[in-house]
């Protein structure tokens, strides 16, 4: 009679571990592996530790202060480093453009050395490439990712992007981003700090890291030219707070504007909105967008990256090509309490049957397995 066997060592490395999108996805699928597998978790930037706190305490993982830097300036001897470090591992997960040393180390050493297989994933954009990529970026990604067993891209418009610009095609694997879309049927359970709801207000609400590709003065802006019963609540946390808040103190809505910063477990106060907004600049596939369609909430959002083709089709007249269609879909759908119920309710259809977590779980757990020669990752 065999033993269990024993768990899976994956080393993370990422661009930063502040709690965003991408973070809230690998904590996620970390939290459901459970005891299967042993997690090292690097930054490049050892600061930005914010998803931390997402761990469930039961998981094995440490944050060693003593690994090898992501950061710095390219060379061999860096990269020997990071190729050492990688070895014990069954399997490396590296994550967006501030990883991508840790995957030339990976593709200059693995003809030298036995190292675990690599699989990165890449999320999106921050507002230096959100219209165009940087050339000399491209250029490393192409050089760095022949080695990867895959790399995982959640729209179609990155699997575009993988296959176009970064020569990829062939190791591309889209997963779509996923929920537990029946957490969100519920009605609110816990309360947004700062938002105490009177009759007749309309609250529209955001769920962003506060960082500049987000571009979230816009949504200031935008609604500062609604009227006064429209409030705005901003749930994330960032370098940019400061700058929001003085676009709303000179917009004249600073009495409007709620920021509670982060807040964990969105299925259990989002339904505080009445809608969802979004103004950033660049965007893939967003969590919060799919969050929003679960539980019941329309959408407006400029047209960046898949937004238009997963909101219901009921919702896509409110997804805005340009500044002007923007503020009318914010004022037309902020008007209309009808509207809001109808485009919500068709929201809430779409999302478990196309975002469902596991839809999203059954492809990790099919694409890392298959690398780690049917290992199973997953509890269930």
């Amino acid at each position: 009679m065999t033993g269990a066997k024993a768990p899976v060592r994956l080393l993370h490395l990422h661009s930063s571990f502040s709690l965003g999108g991408k973070e809230a996805r690998a904590v996620r699928l970390m939290n459901l592996m459970g005891p299967r597998a042993r997690h090292t978790i690097l930054s490049a930037v050892p600061d930005a530790m914010g998803a931390r706190d997402a761990i469930d305490p039961v998981i094995d993982v440490e944050f060693p202060a003593d690994a090898p830097p992501l950061h710095g300036k390219p060379g061999l001897a860096r990269y020997r480093d990071l190729a050492r470090y990688m070895q014990p591992f069954d399997l490396v997960l590296s994550y967006n453009w501030g990883s991508m040393d840790g995957v030339m180390a990976h593709r200059i050493f693995a003809p030298f050395r036995v190292l675990p297989p690599l699989i990165h994933h890449e999320d999106g954009f921050n507002e230096d490439e959100s219209v165009r990529r940087n050339w000399k970026r491209n250029g490393f990604r192409r050089l760095a990712l022949p080695t990867a067993e895959a790399l995982v891209v959640p729209s179609t418009l990155l699997e575009r992007i993988a296959a176009d610009e970064w020569r990829a095609r062939r190791r591309t694997v889209m997963i779509r981003n996923g929920i537990d879309a029946a957490a969100y049927q519920a009605t609110p359970s816990v309360s947004i700090p700062g938002l105490e709801r009177r009759e007749g207000e309309v609250v529209i609400g955001t769920v962003a890291g506060l960082r500049k590709v987000k571009d979230l003065p816009r949504l200031v802006r935008a609604v500062a030219t609604l009227p006064a019963n429209v409030r705005l609540v901003i749930v994330g946390e960032g370098p940019e707070r400061a700058a929001i808040a003085a676009e709303a103190e000179s917009g004249g809505i600073a009495d409007r504007l709620v920021m509670p910063g982060f807040m964990a477990e969105p299925a259990r106060w989002i339904g505080h909105f009445d809608l969802l907004a979004l103004s950033s600049q660049s965007e893939q596939a967003p969590i919060a967008v799919i969050e929003a369609m679960a539980a019941g909430l329309p959408v407006v959002s400029p047209d960046v990256g898949d937004v238009a083709a997963m909101v219901a089709p009921d919702n896509r007249n409110f997804i805005a090509t340009d500044e002007a269609g923007f503020r009318a879909a914010l004022t037309e759908v902020t008007a209309d309490p009808d509207l809001r119920a109808r485009i919500g309710a068709a929201n809430r259809r779409v999302a478990p049957e196309r975002f469902d977590e596991s839809i999203m779980v059954a492809a990790y757990e099919n694409l890392y397995g298959r690398v780690l020669n049917g290992r199973r990752l997953f509890a269930g």
